[in-house]
């Protein structure tokens, strides 16, 4: 049996150096920065470090800063957080090839952030669901979508 990596606290992690689209790349291989598990930052930095991440290109990244502030947030504000989070895991689908985990996933999303509303700290809800919507339309119709496409506002 090959031994996992695992944290200090014995919880398994895959240490392997990962692609901009979050796919694992083999061992030594220059990979993109990971995002740290421990990730604790006010909402403010993290709706602001996720959209630096998107506008890089950097979905996969974005989804773990948004989900870190899920598993980290308080109880009231997980849908919003798990509903970002998720927005960002279907972008990542659509970078990775994968038409139909995206689609999932950005329905999903779209459907925690209207349970959310109203959306604190300024998140563009009308907006992140017509980018969702116009996404999807193109994916149902089997177009490409272009990276420039794949860059949603996340506040208004």
């Amino acid at each position: 049996m090959v031994p996992r990596d695992r944290d200090d606290a014995g919880h398994a992690r895959n240490a392997r150096p990962r692609d901009r689209f979050g796919r694992p790349l083999p061992p030594g291989s220059p990979g993109v920065e990971r995002i740290p598990d421990d990730l604790a930052l006010p909402p403010n930095e993290t709706l602001d470090y996720a959209q630096r991440l998107l506008d890089d290109g950097l979905a996969f990244n974005a989804h773990e800063v948004l989900e870190a502030a899920w598993k980290s947030g308080p109880f009231a504000e997980r849908m919003l957080w798990q509903g970002l989070a998720q927005y960002a895991v279907g972008l990542t689908h659509i970078q990775r090839g994968n038409p139909k985990g995206a689609r999932t996933l950005l329905e999903r999303a779209v459907g925690r952030l209207d349970a959310a509303e109203p959306l604190p700290y300024d998140v563009d809800g009308p907006g992140l669901r017509t980018h969702a919507e116009r996404l999807l339309t193109d994916l149902a119709a089997g177009r490409e979508i272009p990276e420039d496409d794949l860059i949603p506002r996340l506040r208004g």
